[in-house]
């Protein structure tokens, strides 16, 4: 409710001044003031840019926008290519995070087998995180040159991510009937940083099927608390995911799950662009992309969640307009 009062605090506040603008304008017409119309000018200039600035607020609307988020990425099709692809993915994510100043911390990373990673989890707390990294929420096409392909073919490599918020812990209830816990040896960097113990925790929540895992603190007490905050986010989204299925039951539509989707794909070879399929947005810096340069692609999306929002919500007040 803080950050919504002073929103209607800011449009007030906008609303008094651009009154008061009006009546000097009057005022200095009727008078010939010409200095006090270029001051109402240089005045109107800063409310413009007020304006700007509320116009990005309005993009964040979400229940969980402000909330820190939990990302993961995995491997998909392509073998190698595509373990090799989710690694880059990690990459980039973490360069963005460093870039918008959020901090994030790898909670699990399970290496392939070659090359690449398997998978990774990682946690981002700053300001909209999970709004900021909603818009990755998908499946990612990489097509290039393949590395590992000793006759330089090209091929397509695919990984998943998902994007959760991370909700407080009181939000859901765990049973401990319901949980298989293991531990294993953490991966590390090797030489001193080794970890010789146990202290890495996996869970899996039977009822549901919904693995984590937490490798990133030196005691297994941190890991297995920092798992549990991850399992109770994911469950805290399928219970959402539940509930907006149940919704578009009602309404009649069919959806797609969410992180099933082809969202975005980036093409070096034959030509070099990334391009956004729900948006549309194209950028043909595409090393600029996996260096973290992604700004442009989340206020792309931000831009098109508001105005499937807007649609929404012309239709379900159509639903409900009386015959």
């Amino acid at each position: 409710m803080g950050r919504i009062e002073r929103l209607v605090n800011r449009v007030v506040a906008m609303e008094d001044d651009l009154e008061d603008a009006g009546i000097l304008v009057d005022l200095a017409r009727e008078e010939g003031d010409a200095a006090t119309l270029d001051e109402v000018a240089r005045d109107l200039a800063t409310t413009e840019r007020r304006i700007a600035v509320l116009e990005e607020e309005s993009l964040y609307f979400g229940e969980y926008d402000d909330h820190a988020a939990i990302l993961s990425v995995h491997a998909g099709a392509g073998g190698v290519d595509a373990q090799d692809w989710a690694e880059m993915m990690v990459r980039m994510y973490v360069r963005y995070l460093t870039e918008l100043g959020f901090e994030h911390e790898i909670d699990d990373l399970q290496s392939g087998e070659e090359a690449g990673i398997k998978s990774a989890t990682l946690t981002a707390e700053g300001e909209h995180a999970y709004a900021v990294l909603e818009a990755e929420r998908g499946v990612h096409r990489l097509v290039r040159i393949s590395p590992f392909d000793s006759n330089s073919r090209r091929h397509t490599s695919f990984a998943g991510v998902d994007v959760v918020p991370l909700v407080e812990d009181a939000a859901v209830e765990i049973s401990p009937d319901d949980l298989r816990i293991d531990t294993y040896r953490s991966q590390g960097a090797g030489g001193q940083h080794v970890n010789t113990t146990d202290s890495a925790v996996r869970l899996t929540h039977l009822p549901t099927g919904i693995v984590v895992a937490c490798q990133a603190e030196r005691s297994q007490l941190q890991n297995r608390a920092r798992a549990m905050a991850l399992l109770r986010a994911k469950l805290a989204e399928l219970a959402r995911v539940r509930q907006q299925q149940e919704l578009d039951e009602i309404r009649g539509e069919q959806t797609e799950a969410a992180w099933g989707r082809q969202i975005r794909s980036y093409v070096l070879q034959p030509y070099q662009q990334v391009k956004d399929l729900r948006t549309g947005l194209e950028v043909g810096n595409v090393q600029g992309v996996l260096d973290g340069g992604l700004g442009r692609l989340t206020e792309s999306y931000l831009h098109w969640r508001r105005a499937n929002r807007e649609r929404q919500d012309r239709r379900d007040a159509g639903v409900r307009a009386p015959s």
